[in-house]
């Protein structure tokens, strides 16, 4: 027997031979709830529901260093090694489980996933990992305790699992906090309990505090003097801001929107046009503009409005070959498969919900995606995709997802290459080895301006989540810090938090007056 084996023994013995007060009671059942990750999914579930977008990304990363950690675990660590599980005999009756798993001892899987999960969430949220962190160590514990693995097993399980969180890094890197240490500063008036707002909400979002009382009533509890618009059915949201835009403009004050990143792009190219300043109030699922603005939830918005706290964007035109205005984004354009994307999943999202729709249309749309012939600078390319950020997206590379600064100057231009023989399987092999920079298939470019033209056998363009006809040529710039949007000056996570606990206890007596008043 090696030196380890023996140590590994003796602290099983020492393990199998202690009394913990109350332990016999709860580790037995903590390490059965997390039987096929079933606590861990739980717990994703409740991060998802009850926290804001933080909470949200922890919960996906937690699910997804869990997943990588399962299957290393279980189709290569287990069977390269088949090491018998311990003798139980040492282990007292009450602490043993119903049924013994038969599988290789080492690694421990539920210590794999367990740490998997809180390392994964602790990458996106220090405060969610420490809450989520002693019941990781408590399961990894509890396989020791009730004698299905060696402590040694378990020490291993952890290294894997928090070696898997780290890897999902690899090809998602973590949102940086903060992420907005390079916005340009601006003045903006104060307002003070909404007054001088003119909200749109785009209703349907449900946005709002815990109880999930809706946007609308959430904004009238923060901002009580504020005017609140509401998009109702059939009404065109365009107009709607027109009216909002002159009402703001009559009234000096600031045009407020509530929605996601399509109606926050019309309200903002109008805001431009009738030189507004904005305040964002993230009503949407992703919100990705609101995320890069430093704003992630309503009292975020407004403590930016009572202090007069704003910064600058840039806004990306899209003009046609004749000049006149075709869109203008805030975050992405594209041409290629994505717009095909898009309208694929809004077919089937109302019916199934996004999430599913979007996987649904990705695999329909990669089946049968071709090529676009089109000319970029004057220049002849054969492109299955090209993609255009408003200001320098990070990370390098399909994915991205964040900007630390919104009025760069410049467009973020990157294509994917259809001419280089079997450029779609290249393209993945290179994203999923980490060498998309240096890859034939892929280029990356910052530039002021781009024209594209030959676009016959392009159908349509998307930006920030909308799509539109796309005419035969087109031109993309910037107008330089064209807006004014609301944003704290610093991180505001505590004040935020105890914005939300101030504004979740009014909503609770609001909703104890109503039931209180009907009959």
């Amino acid at each position: 027997m090696s030196r380890m084996g023996t140590i590994d023994r003796r602290w099983f013995e020492r393990v199998a031979g202690a009394r913990l007060p109350g332990a016999d009671q709860v580790l037995p059942r903590l390490s059965r709830a997390a039987n096929h990750g079933r606590l861990w999914f739980a717990t994703a579930a409740v991060l998802a529901a009850a926290g804001g977008p933080t909470a949200r990304r922890a919960a996906r990363r937690g699910v997804g260093a869990l997943a990588l950690a399962s299957l290393t675990t279980n189709t290569v660590a287990k069977y390269a090694t088949r090491r018998g599980r311990p003798v139980v005999d040492t282990v007292p009756l009450v602490r043993r489980l119903a049924k013994a798993p038969r599988t290789s001892s080492f690694p421990s899987g539920h210590s794999a996933s367990a740490a998997a999960f809180a390392a994964g969430v602790a990458l996106e949220s220090t405060r969610y990992g420490a809450l989520v962190a002693p019941a990781a160590a408590a399961v990894a514990f509890s396989r020791v305790y009730v004698g299905v693995h060696y402590p040694g097993d378990v020490l291993a399980g952890c290294v894997l699992g928090v070696a898997a969180a780290a890897a999902t890094c690899y090809w998602w890197p973590p949102r940086p906090q903060p992420v907005h240490p390079l916005h340009t500063r601006a003045a903006a008036p104060t307002v003070r309990r909404g007054q001088g707002l003119v909200v749109v909400v785009n209703g349907g979002s449900g946005k709002g505090v815990p109880g999930r009382l809706p946007a609308q009533d959430h904004l009238r509890l923060l901002l009580p003097e504020a005017e609140i618009v509401e998009l109702g059915p059939g009404e065109d949201l365009g107009e709607l801001l027109d009216e909002a835009v002159a009402r703001a403009g009559r009234l000096a004050g600031v045009l407020g929107v509530c929605g996601g990143d399509g109606t926050v792009n019309a309200a903002c190219e109008r805001a431009a046009r009738a030189g507004l300043p904005v305040a964002v109030f993230p009503g949407g699922t992703l919100n990705h503009f609101a995320l890069d603005a430093g704003v992630a939830a309503f009292e975020d918005t407004v403590h930016a409005l009572e202090h007069g706290e704003a910064i600058r964007v840039d806004l990306a035109r899209v003009h046609d070959g004749g000049g006149q205005n075709v869109a203008a984004f805030l975050n992405t354009f594209s041409v290629g498969f994505y717009p095909d994307l898009v309208r694929v999943r809004e077919g089937l999202e109302d019916r199934i919900g996004k999430w599913p729709a979007g996987a649904i249309a990705l695999l329909r749309v990669l089946r049968t995606a071709t090529p676009l012939h089109l000319r970029v600078d004057g220049r002849p390319r054969v492109l299955w995709l090209l993609f255009a950020g408003n200001g320098h997206y990070r990370p390098d590379g399909l994915a991205p997802s964040y900007r630390p600064r919104l009025d760069e100057g410049l467009l973020d231009l990157r294509t994917v290459d259809a001419e280089v023989p079997l450029a779609r399987v290249r393209l993945v092999v290179s994203a999923l080895a980490g060498a998309l920079r240096r890859s034939h298939v892929y280029r990356a470019e910052r530039v002021r301006s781009v024209r594209l033209t030959g676009l016959e056998s392009v159908n349509s363009l998307a930006y920030d989540g909308e799509t539109a006809p796309a005419p035969d040529a087109l031109v993309l710039d910037k107008e330089d810090r064209a807006l004014t949007v609301y944003s704290p000056a610093e991180a505001q996570d505590e004040l935020a938090q105890r914005a939300r606990t101030a504004t979740a206890a009014l909503a609770a007596g609001a909703t104890a007056t109503r039931a209180r008043r009907t009959p």
